[in-house]
């Protein structure tokens, strides 16, 4: 690769100036990592987290009525609004590094292991979470009981066979 050289500069002069754009970049890019934190709230507002950039939780807060859900739908509704701001920390990092390094292959593949769209997904069925959902068709009647077979009659014997040409015919 040549280097692109101005007019009257040497090589060290055209790595300091490489090195200066390097530090520029990367110093954009920290500070655009730090801003990617999120906080979201849940739509009803009983759930409020905070991501790191990384993705990482920093903090959970929950609202007055976070104790009515009932634990399995409060697991689902942090559940939900964890994916939402980790997927906005995901797009805010990957905005931040299109941003300043423009699009190439690192990009591209950043935008590959983006999560769905949350406006594109469905809502969470908060009942899949739930050990005894409130059933949407009545339930089956239950089947009748075995008995078992008496036990005075005892098992069942196979009747005496008579041991000579039965046994070529069926040798069970």
């Amino acid at each position: 690769m040549d280097p692109n050289l101005r007019p009257g500069e040497d090589l060290q002069h055209y790595l300091e100036r490489q090195a200066s754009q390097m530090q520029e970049r990367a110093a954009a890019l920290q500070e655009a990592f730090a801003a990617a934190a999120a906080t979201v709230t849940s739509r009803d507002g009983t759930v409020t987290v905070s991501l790191a950039p990384n993705g990482a939780l920093r903090n959970i807060q929950f609202g007055k009525r976070a104790c009515e859900l009932g634990e399995a739908r409060l697991a689902a509704t942090i559940m939900d609004t964890v994916r939402q701001a980790q997927s906005q920390t995901a797009r805010a990092v990957t905005s931040s590094v299109q941003s300043i390094v423009g699009n190439g292959e690192a990009v591209e593949m950043m935008k590959s292991f983006l999560p769905p769209d949350p406006a594109a997904a469905d809502e969470v069925d908060q009942n899949k979470f739930v050990e005894n959902p409130e059933p949407d068709v009545a339930p089956t009647p239950p089947k009748p009981p075995v008995t078992p077979p008496s036990p005075t009659t005892g098992p069942r014997r196979r009747p005496a066979r008579p041991e000579a040409d039965d046994d070529e015919v069926n040798p069970w």
